[in-house]
C-alpha cells in the first residue's frame, strides 16, 4: 500500500513537472533587450512610484482648489524635470481654472507622442473625502487615485524607465496634464487650447484615464457631450379652454409631445442617448444663469405658457450627432396647436472620439504587447461605458488615439474610490513598451 502511494506521489509529481514546463513561459522571451531593460526599470521603481502616488492623493486638487491643483502640479513637474523634459505650470486665469502642467522632451524625427493627464480631482474642499488608506495590501482607497492620479503616475514611471532604457532621447514626446479635466474652465477654446496644439503637434495621443476600471480593457472611443435647451410657449387661458382652436394645447403638452418624440425615434440608436435633466412649466419660468434649474409658476386651472426643458446628449461621432440634431430639430418644427418651440445646442463640450482604424490599430499593438508580457489579451471598452474625457480634443488631428491607460480602479468620483497598485507597475510596462516600439514603426519615419 505504501509502495504504491510513493510510486503514485512520484508519477504525479513527474506530470506536473512536465505539464508546467509545457505551458507557455511568461519569462518575456517575445520582449527584445530594450523592452526587457524597460521592465526591470519599472519593477526598480514601482516602490517609489507608489509612494509618489501617496503624496499625491493626499494633497487635495479639487478643480476649484487652485492652489492644490498647482501642488500636485509641481510634485509631478518636479519628477518630469529630473527626467529631463522641459517643464511648465501654465496660468489658468484666462478661463477661471489654475491652469496645466506641460511637460516637453525633444528628440530626434520621427514619431510624437502626446500624453495626456490631470492634476484635478472631483473632490473639493468641504469634501469628506481628503485622505487615503489602504483595504488591504493593494488597494488603496484614496481621493482621485484611479481618476487619475493613479495614471499620471504610471506616465512618470514608463518615461523614467524609457530613460533608464536608454531610448527616450531618442523620443518626442509632450505631457500635457490638464488642470481642469473635472470642470472645464470658460472658455473652453482657452481652457482646452494646449491639449489641441499638442494634439496638432502629435502623430499619436495616450490618455492615462482609468477607463471603466477593468485592466484588460482601453478606450479606442468615447462619446462626447454637450447640452441642449428646448424653450415652448402656449397660449395662457382659463383650463376650461384647452385644446381649442383659440388656445390650443399649452406649453406643457407641446413640451411633453416632444420629448415623447425623442424617445420614440432616437432612443434605439446605439450609443446615443439624450437626457432631460429638469423641466420647468407654467404661466410663468425663470432659470438660474447657471443652468441648473429655476422656478416655475402656475395654476392647476390655468393653461401653461411657458416651458423650458435642459439636457445633455452624448454621440459616439460627429456624424451621429449631427443626425440625432436633424430629427430632434424636425420633431421640435411639427408644433400642437397654438403652440411653438425653440431647440438650441450648445456644442462648447466635449467632442466624441470616433472608432478610427488608427485607434483599432494601437489596441492590437497594445494587446500583442501585454500578450508578451504574459498579461493576456487586451479588449475594447464599450463606449456606453465611457465617458466624456480630455482625450477627445485630439479627434481629427492625430492618426492614432486610445485612453484608458492608467490605473485600475473603482468607484472613482464617490468617496469610495479605489485604485489597484498591483497594476501601477503593469501599466508602465504596457505603455513604455507600446511607446517604445511605435517609435521603431516605419509609418512614423520623417
Amino acid at each position: 500500500m505504501y509502495l504504491n502511494s510513493a510510486i503514485n506521489m512520484k508519477l504525479l509529481k513527474t506530470c506536473l513537472f512536465l505539464l508546467i514546463f509545457s505551458l507557455p513561459l511568461l519569462s518575456f522571451s517575445q520582449l527584445n533587450r530594450v523592452e526587457k531593460k524597460i521592465v526591470k526599470s519599472v519593477d526598480k521603481h514601482n516602490k517609489e512610484s507608489i509612494e509618489l502616488l501617496t503624496k499625491a492623493v493626499n494633497i487635495n486638487s479639487g478643480t476649484m482648489n487652485f492652489e492644490g491643483v498647482r501642488e500636485v502640479g509641481r510634485l509631478f513637474q518636479a519628477e518630469l524635470d529630473k527626467l529631463g523634459f522641459k517643464t511648465e505650470l501654465t496660468s489658468g486665469e484666462a478661463y477661471g481654472r489654475a491652469g496645466h502642467l506641460i511637460a516637453t522632451h525633444e528628440g530626434k524625427p520621427g514619431l510624437r507622442l502626446l500624453l495626456i493627464g490631470h492634476l484635478d480631482t472631483v473632490f473639493e474642499l468641504d469634501s469628506p473625502f481628503q485622505d487615503s488608506s489602504m483595504e488591504n495590501d493593494s488597494i488603496m482607497k484614496a481621493p482621485g487615485v484611479a481618476d487619475m492620479k493613479g495614471g499620471d503616475v504610471v506616465i512618470i514611471l514608463a518615461m523614467r524607465a524609457l530613460k533608464e532604457a536608454g531610448v527616450l532621447d531618442e523620443m518626442s514626446v509632450k505631457i500635457v496634464m490638464t488642470g481642469d479635466e473635472e470642470k472645464s474652465g470658460d472658455p473652453i477654446e482657452l481652457s482646452k487650447k494646449d491639449l489641441v496644439d499638442g494634439a496638432k503637434w502629435a502623430d499619436v495621443a495616450l490618455g492615462f484615464e482609468n477607463g471603466d476600471g477593468n485592466p484588460e480593457t482601453i478606450v479606442i472611443s468615447r462619446r462626447g457631450s454637450s447640452s441642449w435647451k428646448l424653450e415652448v410657449s402656449g397660449n395662457a387661458a382659463h383650463s376650461s379652454q384647452v385644446f381649442t382652436e383659440k388656445v390650443g394645447a399649452g406649453a406643457i403638452y407641446e413640451a411633453s409631445r416632444i420629448l415623447n418624440e425623442f424617445y420614440t425615434q432616437l432612443s434605439s440608436e446605439e450609443n446615443l442617448t439624450f437626457n432631460p435633466g429638469f423641466i420647468l412649466g407654467g404661466t410663468s419660468v425663470d432659470t438660474k444663469e447657471d443652468g441648473t434649474g429655476g422656478s416655475a409658476l402656475g395654476k392647476t386651472n390655468v393653461v401653461a405658457q411657458k416651458a423650458i426643458v435642459r439636457g445633455d446628449i452624448r454621440a459616439v461621432s460627429l456624424d451621429q450627432l449631427d443626425r440625432a440634431k436633424t430629427v430632434m430639430n424636425k420633431i421640435v418644427a411639427d408644433n400642437y396647436p397654438q403652440t411653438a418651440a425653440k431647440l438650441s445646442f450648445d456644442d462648447g463640450g466635449y467632442p466624441p472620439l470616433a472608432p478610427a482604424d488608427g485607434n483599432k490599430q494601437l489596441l492590437e499593438y497594445y494587446t500583442e504587447i501585454s500578450e508578451d508580457l504574459g498579461f493576456g489579451e487586451v479588449y475594447a471598452v464599450n463606449p456606453r461605458n465611457a465617458g466624456a474625457a480630455d482625450i477627445s480634443f485630439t479627434t481629427g488631428h492625430v492618426e492614432m488615439a486610445v485612453d484608458g491607460l492608467g490605473l485600475s480602479g473603482a468607484d472613482d468620483h464617490t468617496v469610495n474610490e479605489t485604485g489597484n497598485l498591483n497594476m501601477v507597475s503593469r501599466q508602465a510596462k504596457r505603455a513604455a513598451i507600446l511607446m517604445y516600439r511605435l517609435s521603431k514603426n516605419s509609418r512614423f519615419e520623417k
